[in-house]
Formats: structure tokens, C-alpha cells, sequence
């Protein structure tokens, strides 16, 4: 059996890039199906840019794309539409529509615009509004929505779809503490309950590291490790990726894997001026 066999996504000696722009570099990755992968890493090292060709909505330079074992480029739209949905970074706001209308484009790959909705498409929009804490919210116009509320109309849409891959540009962008949690818990409650693979990009890597199976760390186009968060909130992993020392310690309810970072100084990054004042205390003592 091939390392990619099993895998839901494979990319093979991916590069991507735009113009004269290289962004992904040789990369090889395998998802694993049914399971939560995050990737994480600077701003600008190609999260986005993987996700979107995993997608097939970014063409590759070279290497090529596997969903389920089967190449991206022998996939027809509709039929991919059924087995992966994207909810991008940046989505333009549509006027005009409510909320639930938006969510409903969302089973347009089950059966397209002139069929009508069926009994299925209307209870997967109901449960997809529930699950984004939208269900209240439904003939609201999107326009008038917050940015955290519009966020969630975009997941809800994505979940519509009911697809077995789900990919997530930053799903916690715009949403408050409390719906960040939420919409994070939800769509673990999904994995496990229907068995969807997930992939996400996260900023917060304790977030990452609570809600993932594995790990994807990244830098400037490359894998810098893949794994367990466990293993991935390495703090030699970490510097390597962030270029910030880090610390993994334990949660205090849980004993899960966490990192904060190593605080040298005043903890506000003024190092110099913290040096100077520990040689000013220790000249006192000798004076003493």
C-alpha cells in the first residue's frame, strides 16, 4: 500500500505560485481521512495558498493533487462539489440575500438552480443554520449581519453542502471568544459523528492543538513538521517555525499540550532595558 493510500488528500512535489512568485515549494503532504488537520504558520508562509489548490481553485506549476485517490484534474466540478466545500478567508458580502438564502447555494452541487429545493436540501440548511448558531438569525439580510455573524454564515452555507472534506480558511476570523469555541466544537462533534475530514488553518495554536488530530507547521512554502499536536507543540518545532522560543506546558484542567511563549525581560519585549535594570540591582547589591 502507497503512504498516500487512505489519505482523503495527497499532494505530490506540489508547487504553486503567481507570476514569477513561487509561494508552495516541492511539497508532499497526505490528509488522512476522517480525521482533523490544522495548518499552522507565519503569515505569508502558503497556508492559503495549499488550501486553494487542494481545492483545485489554485492551478499547481508542477506536481499534482490526489482527492480520495484520484487525481484533481479527473474530478468533473459538480461531482467534487459533493465530495469537498471551501470556505475561503475573504468572501464578498451579497446584498439582497438572507441568511438563509445564502446558506441555501450551498446544495446548489446536489442538484443545481432549476430543480427547486428538495425536502433533504431544506433539513441539511436547518441543521447547518443550528450548528452556526444561526437558526434565529435566518431571514435577517446578510448585509446587516456583524462580521462575527456573517462569518458564521459562511460556515453554515459550507456545511450545507453536506460534503465528506471540509476545508476552512481561518473559521474563527471575526467571531468572539465564545462563538470561536462554538463553532470549533461543532465541527469537531461533526468529525466524529459523520466521520468528516476537516482541514483547517489556525492562528491559535492552543486552539490547533485542543480541536486537531494533526498538525501541519509550515514555513515560507514548506513543511517544517507534521504530527500529533503533542509532538508538533515542540518547542524546537515551534522556534523553527515561528522563529519565537516557546514553552509547552500542560493545561491546568486537562493535562492537554499547550504553548505559551518564552518571556525573556519585562514580558513586554524590552530586553535591553530589563538588562540594564538586573545590572543596576545586582551594582546596588555589590555596593551593599
Amino acid at each position: 500500500m502507497t503512504k498516500s493510500q487512505g489519505a482523503a488528500l495527497a499532494a505530490h512535489s506540489l508547487t504553486v505560485g503567481y507570476r514569477d512568485h513561487v509561494v508552495l515549494h516541492g511539497l508532499n503532504l497526505n490528509i488522512a481521512a476522517g480525521r482533523v488537520t490544522a495548518l499552522c504558520g507565519p503569515n505569508g508562509c502558503g497556508k492559503s495558498t495549499l488550501l486553494r489548490t487542494l481545492a483545485g481553485l489554485q492551478p499547481a506549476l508542477s506536481g499534482s493533487v490526489d482527492v480520495n485517490g484520484v487525481p484533481l484534474a479527473s474530478h468533473r466540478r459538480r461531482v467534487l462539489a459533493r465530495t469537498l466545500t471551501m470556505l475561503a478567508q475573504f468572501n464578498q458580502i451579497p446584498f439582497g440575500l438572507t441568511v438563509r438564502e445564502l446558506v441555501a447555494y450551498g446544495r446548489y452541487a446536489h442538484g443545481g438552480w432549476l430543480r427547486g429545493l428538495s425536502r433533504a436540501d431544506h433539513a441539511a440548511i436547518d441543521e447547518a443554520l443550528v450548528t452556526s448558531g444561526l437558526a434565529d438569525d435566518a431571514a435577517r439580510d446578510v448585509a446587516a449581519l456583524s462580521g462575527g455573524e456573517r462569518q458564521r454564515a459562511w460556515i453554515a452555507m459550507a456545511l450545507a453542502q453536506q460534503a465528506p472534506i471540509v476545508l476552512l480558511d481561518e473559521p474563527t476570523t471575526y467571531l468572539d471568544i465564545h462563538h470561536q469555541l462554538d463553532i470549533l466544537r461543532e465541527l469537531r462533534r461533526l468529525n466524529r459523528e459523520r466521520g468528516l475530514t476537516i482541514v483547517w488553518v489556525l492562528h491559535d495554536l492552543n486552539q490547533a492543538a485542543a480541536y486537531s488530530d494533526e498538525i501541519v507547521l509550515m514555513r515560507a512554502g514548506r513543511i517544517v513538521a507534521q504530527g500529533s499536536p503533542d509532538a508538533m507543540l515542540d518547542p524546537r518545532h515551534l522556534n523553527e517555525t515561528f522563529g519565537v522560543p516557546m514553552l509547552k506546558i500542560a493545561h491546568p484542567q486537562t493535562g492537554a499540550p499547550m504553548c505559551v511563549p518564552a518571556y525573556e525581560g519585562d514580558f513586554m519585549g524590552n530586553q535591553a532595558d530589563a538588562a540594564s535594570l538586573r545590572e543596576e540591582a545586582m551594582s546596588k547589591d555589590v555596593a551593599a
